[in-house]
């Protein structure tokens, strides 16, 4: 079924200390983003753009997307291949390269996939699901940068 989603969301910036934007060390960076019916998301620059570390930032948001589709897209891969996995975990990064003249981009995201299958028949679909599934992630599909992956793959203990 082909079809067009659309997402909205809220993000309100909460950092007026005052005197608002009078000058860059006068404001805060903090935002809140708000869907209805979600926990609102406190969110920041990193720390190296004057940002609150404790809260979420772009770049985490961009690289916590990008794992997190892989992981959907590649559940679904497995439940088509025939490969039951008992366990996933993913230790994502993501590179951020500044230009020099105040902006930068993201270079590339490295997802380190980390998944238990129940049975070691099923190791070579499992390895080949990753593909599948970064065909099939939506947000993969939307960057501009290499999304790559470096998947460990094991065998549940019986």
């Amino acid at each position: 079924m082909f079809g067009e989603h659309r997402y909205r969301l809220h993000t309100t910036w909460t950092g007026n200390r005052g005197s608002g934007t009078s000058g860059y060390r006068e404001y805060d960076r903090s935002t809140t983003i708000e869907i209805p019916g979600k926990p609102v998301l406190h969110a920041s620059s990193d720390k190296p753009f004057r940002g609150d570390p404790a809260r979420w930032n772009p770049e985490d948001m961009l690289v916590a997307a990008l794992s997190q589709c892989h992981l959907l897209s590649y559940l679904h891969a497995c439940v088509e291949a025939g490969v039951v996995v008992v366990g996933y975990r993913d230790d994502a990064s993501g590179l951020l390269v500044e230009d020099g003249r105040g902006g930068g981009r993201m270079t590339q995201v490295v997802l380190r996939p980390h998944v238990t299958i129940a049975h070691e028949s099923m190791r070579d679909a499992a390895t080949a699901a990753h593909e599948q599934a970064h065909a099939w992630c939506f947000i993969a599909n939307s960057v501009n940068f290499p999304v790559l992956h470096e998947p460990t793959i094991e065998v549940a203990a019986r």
